[in-house]
């Protein structure tokens, strides 16, 4: 295993992006899901994303959209990966947009661990919401990671969850995940990454499996 991939997801502000262009992100993330701290709209979207031509690959993550949400994004920032949260068909938005699909899917037990991809690209791995959470995901905690050892993926997966600077090669060496991701734990306040912590996330990510 050469290094570990790694997202940065929430980017709304130029620091931010910058920071995870230049630190060697493989992957940022774009929230469209208007009751997320982190939210951008497509426009604020495509001017961060021309701040650098190339660099991490562009993902949009999406909660419980239709296909016409999704091809409004579009029409204004081209994104390399569609992560979707929700019951829209995968084959549905692939067939559509010709774009790599990747599948939230929440862990509480090892009984929530999937078998099947369900057309997925990848499946991102991350704890059940708490009673009460007014957003999906992993809300800034992580599940028992020990389930991973004896599971048998059927489709790349990324880790994700209540990753944090200190935690991540943890979190790497009991998961041996190849692709971790991270919001919440890169913030120095709520929404608003902190570009020292992602420098940092990526550092201690890529540390792992460095000879």
């Amino acid at each position: 295993m050469s290094h570990v991939a790694v997202k940065i997801c929430g980017i709304n502000d130029a620091a931010a992006f910058d920071a995870a262009a230049a630190a060697g992100a493989n992957y940022i993330g774009f929230v469209f899901f208007p009751p997320s701290p982190r939210n951008v709209t497509p426009e604020e979207a495509a001017s961060l994303s021309a701040r650098c031509s190339g660099g991490p690959l562009r993902v949009g993550l999406f909660v419980d959209p239709t296909i016409e949400d999704i091809a409004k994004v579009l029409g204004e920032v081209a994104l390399d990966v569609l992560q979707l949260y929700g019951s829209l068909a995968v084959e549905d938005v692939r067939t559509r947009f010709g774009l790599p699909v990747w599948k939230n899917i929440s862990i509480a037990t090892s009984a929530d661990l999937p078998s099947d991809a369900a057309g997925a690209d990848a499946l991102v791995l991350e704890a059940v919401p708490p009673s009460g959470a007014t957003r999906p995901g992993g809300n800034a905690a992580h599940f028992d990671w020990s389930l991973l050892r004896d599971w048998s993926a059927p489709a790349p997966w990324v880790l994700a969850g209540g990753l944090t600077p200190t935690n991540v090669a943890v979190a790497i060496r009991t998961t041996r995940a190849t692709t971790v991701d991270v919001s919440s734990g890169v913030e120095r306040i709520r929404g608003l990454k902190d570009p020292a912590l992602i420098r940092a996330f990526i550092e201690r990510a890529r540390s792992v499996y460095e000879v």
